[in-house]
């Protein structure tokens, strides 16, 4: 299933991704620091989304309360939500 999430606090703009039997692939960020999104991007593929959540929840950015990692926490959780 195709999602996409509007983060906030944060540089990126966008987020995209599929997400099949809980497994993310193809995440898309738009806006923000564009070789660390690519990286995380890259990192996360394949991954259930459970795992994404447990490793990057509650990861800030300098001195914001959040981060583009967590940022993806919070949208694979609200996808986890809205699709049980």
């Amino acid at each position: 299933m195709h999602y996409s999430f509007q983060p906030t606090g944060v540089c990126c703009r966008h987020m995209e991704m599929e997400i099949v039997d809980g497994i993310v692939k193809n995440v898309i960020f738009t806006g923000g620091c564009n070789g660390n999104l690519q990286g995380i991007a890259a990192l996360v593929e394949g991954q259930p989304a459970e795992e994404i959540i447990r490793r990057v929840k509650g990861i800030r950015c300098g001195i914001k309360s959040t981060s583009c990692p967590d940022q993806l926490a919070q949208a694979l959780e609200a996808y986890l939500s809205e699709n049980k």
